[in-house]
């Protein structure tokens, strides 16, 4: 888990619309491969459009789109299989926690970008992309991978409506809040921060008012209602302080 939330990986933007195209042919039963040409087919006019390279953008963005939902790491399968289920009578439109969910768990570097824009959206109101992107890279490291990568994660956010221009040409605020009134949903993406997290560990009011979270506005919730799962366990220090990490799996990951 340490090593992964060291990696970037996240190198293309990715629309929330092709998420959602990928999350339904993965629930239709497609085989991978399946899943993987039909991608390659739909964005065939939309991306790299006439190139010859074997790992161009529509590669490269296929291989995230998969990534996040169908051809998951081991550590994140059981949040998979959770969230499926929470997708059942969920209209299209109404995805939008799920999929940012996903994204933070699979790629740690998406919450990192959202974590930084979240804080300063906190503390100014706006976030300008030149802000977000010294941050990040003060957090990972003076590398232009990292500052590309947090350009791909901020258009990102603009493409799912998470971010709007704001009223200063150059820099963005925080849309409306989607408010999550589900409670098992409320825990679901609390518990894909806590994977998404270098230890799989935080403390609970950390958790609960994190601006990796920005998006969201969750109502009251109570620890013991993200170990309901059996995948999160609540330890309690004292009167004030209440961690929540992941349960260690004696033999792996369930499949």
């Amino acid at each position: 888990m340490k090593n992964r939330s060291r990696m970037i990986g996240y190198n293309r933007t990715v629309k929330l619309r092709w998420l959602d195209e990928t999350l339904d042919l993965f629930l239709a039963g497609m085989p991978d491969a399946d899943i993987y040409e039909a991608l390659s087919e739909r964005l065939k006019d939309e991306l790299s459009v006439g190139s010859t390279a074997q790992r161009g953008s529509r590669e490269k963005t296929i291989t995230l789109l998969m990534k996040t939902w169908v051809r998951v790491p081991p550590p994140v399968q059981e949040l998979r299989k959770a969230g499926i289920h929470l997708l059942q009578g969920v209209r299209r439109a109404d995805r939008l926690p799920l999929h940012w969910g996903m994204t933070m768990a699979v790629y740690p570097f998406w919450r990192v970008v959202a974590d930084v824009t979240g804080r300063l959206f906190r503390l100014q109101g706006t976030a300008a992309p030149m802000q977000v992107q010294r941050r990040v890279k003060e957090l990972l490291g003076e590398r232009e991978a990292v500052a590309r990568s947090a350009r791909y994660v901020l258009r990102a956010f603009a493409d799912w409506g998470v971010i709007v221009d704001a009223s200063k040409q150059g820099e963005y605020s925080p849309a409306d809040p989607c408010q999550i009134a589900d409670p098992d949903l409320a825990a679901w993406l609390l518990e894909a921060a806590v994977v998404s997290t270098p230890e799989g560990v935080t403390d609970f009011r950390s958790l609960v008012n994190g601006p990796s979270l920005f998006p969201f506005n969750i109502g009251r919730i109570a620890p013991e209602q993200l170990s309901a799962s059996g995948r999160l366990e609540v330890v309690r220090h004292g009167l004030e302080e209440t961690v929540i990490r992941l349960r260690k799996v004696a033999n792996g990951p369930r499949a």
